[in-house]
């Protein structure tokens, strides 16, 4: 059984705006939450949750077998300023991250490439919300 979602998580997840069939790029996944939530509310879309830590990608996938048997959800352990789409792999609608050291401002350098990745990832209509808001806030990404 999956682990409860927290008043937290949820109040940020329900704040996505989320669109069935949308392609969701998860930074920073943790043990998979927020992923899976994602991963049920978006139908047939899929669901992309990365993460720097093996620990937390061996957690969140131990917690997802399901999901990741329907093929709606992978992980895939990378840090946000080193990710980037595979050949086979399409751009992005939206993008969210709670609690990410490297998107909360304490270091530029890596926020700036953490940004261009993300940049690249995304459609070009793509969103980029964090959890610097109440309860999230939607990053420019478009004109840097």
């Amino acid at each position: 059984m999956a682990p409860r979602i927290s008043n937290r998580i949820a109040c940020f997840v329900d704040a996505l705006p989320l669109v069935p069939g949308h392609r969701v790029l998860e930074v920073g996944c943790g043990p998979g939450v927020a992923a899976r939530e994602v991963c049920r509310r978006i139908g047939n879309g899929f669901v992309l949750a990365i993460d720097r830590s093996a620990r937390a990608i061996d957690s969140a996938v131990a917690g997802s077998k399901p999901e990741i048997a329907s093929g709606y959800l992978r992980f895939r352990q990378v840090a946000v300023e080193d990710f980037e789409l595979l050949a086979d792999e399409a751009p992005f609608d939206l993008a969210f991250a709670m609690r990410v050291g490297a998107l909360d401002g304490r270091h530029p350098d890596i926020e700036r490439r953490a940004l261009e990745r993300l940049r690249a990832a995304l459609k070009p209509s793509g969103q980029l919300f964090i959890d610097t808001g109440h309860p999230l806030r939607e990053i420019g990404l478009r004109g840097r």
